[in-house]
């Protein structure tokens, strides 16, 4: 397809952005507080580090037994989707250290994951959080295989089921990275050519299938060489830790784009959103920020999506500050501040979304 540039026009919501930004800064200001992590976000990208590669060096002592390690196989899972909701995430966006240099390194964790950071840098950082919820730009909801995330997306009948499987194909999130990330090659390309993006670089080309290699050395030959494990028994515990990560990290996504409440708004013949850019951020994410601080803590603040899309340059550990300002500037603007009451009530919401899209 024909990708077309896709531009934010409306001057009349335009001002809602420079007062809300005037505040946050003015809370950073008077409270002598740096926008990044800190000490706090260091610690805890060590610990998330920890949960993923401490069981794998068990694992490959050899000194445990299958179930042992089975269990342990999905605490990796644990801490792949911890290292990349509180660390990666942050990191690639620039807010996890002041330090460039700390920024690429924990960045590169995506690595251990099986990812590519200049792909995400632009599928996410870039066309994500630009063009949010809009079909066939933002990648996070279309073209999934057997789902139907945007109501632009052609419906199949399959799709009236869709509430039913769609989570064990969110458990295949972070497998998705093995050959997903050599699929959007072309794609950037393709839309390297309206100005969305650039080409793919050579360089980033040498360094996808140099870290694919990497990744396959590090997650299965090793394990296969200095193990007594079979095939079969690595392969199962590889696929519990995808499916584990694969689970949280899409669930956690998808609660804040493909719920009740969000928009899913289709530019016009000329490629406009009639809509200021932070007003569309609004209007197309949803928060579901509860009391359960240690799931915030440990999703990396992403229940305050609103914030993160707001100021994705901020550390997440800001974020429960910041809510209240963007809310209320919210409301002072006459802008709808969507927040789902808990993870719960944001879970039931998306999946009546499955099944609204699915029969609509």
């Amino acid at each position: 397809m024909q990708y077309q540039k896709i531009k934010f026009t409306n001057a009349g919501k335009s001002t809602f952005f420079p007062t809300l930004r005037q505040r946050v800064d003015q809370y950073f200001s008077s409270n002598n507080i740096c926008k990044s992590g800190g000490k706090k976000i260091i610690y805890k990208a060590f610990f998330m580090l920890s949960l993923y590669l401490i069981p794998y060096i068990l694992i490959l002592s050899g000194s445990f037994s299958n179930l042992s390690m089975f269990i342990m196989t999905i605490v990796m899972g644990f801490g792949v989707a911890g290292v990349g909701m509180s660390v990666m995430h942050d990191a690639i966006h620039g807010s996890l250290a002041t330090s460039n240099v700390l920024n690429k390194f924990f960045g590169a964790s995506i690595y251990l994951l099986g990812g590519n950071a200049y792909n995400w840098e632009v599928q996410h950082n870039r066309l994500h959080h630009t063009y949010t919820n809009i079909h066939e730009v933002d990648e996070d909801i279309t073209g999934k295989f057997l789902l139907r995330l945007s109501f632009q997306e052609k419906q199949k009948q399959i799709h009236r089921f869709q509430h039913i499987y769609a989570f064990f194909l969110y458990s295949l999130m972070t497998l998705s990275f093995l050959w997903k990330d050599f699929k959007e090659i072309s794609l950037f390309n393709k839309m390297s050519e309206s100005g969305m993006t650039k080409p793919f670089p050579r360089k980033e080309l040498i360094r996808l299938v140099v870290t694919k290699v990497a990744y396959i050395l590090f997650i299965c030959v090793i394990p296969l060489y200095f193990t007594s494990l079979t095939f079969g028994q690595w392969f199962i515990g590889f696929m519990a830790m995808h499916c584990t990560a694969g689970m949280i990290l899409s669930t956690v996504f998808q609660m804040a784009h493909v719920v009740e409440g969000v928009d899913q708004p289709e530019p016009n013949n000329l490629g406009c959103v009639e809509n200021a850019w932070a007003v569309h951020q609004l209007q197309t994410t949803s928060n579901f920020a509860g009391r359960n601080r240690f799931l915030s803590w440990y999703i990396g603040g992403l229940d305050y999506q609103i914030e993160h899309h707001l100021f994705p340059s901020i550390s997440h550990i800001h974020y429960h500050a910041l809510s209240p300002i963007v809310q209320a500037t919210a409301q002072e603007f006459g802008l709808d501040y969507n927040a789902k009451a808990n993870f719960a009530n944001a879970l039931g919401s998306h999946i009546r979304m499955l099944k609204s899209m699915g029969r609509a």
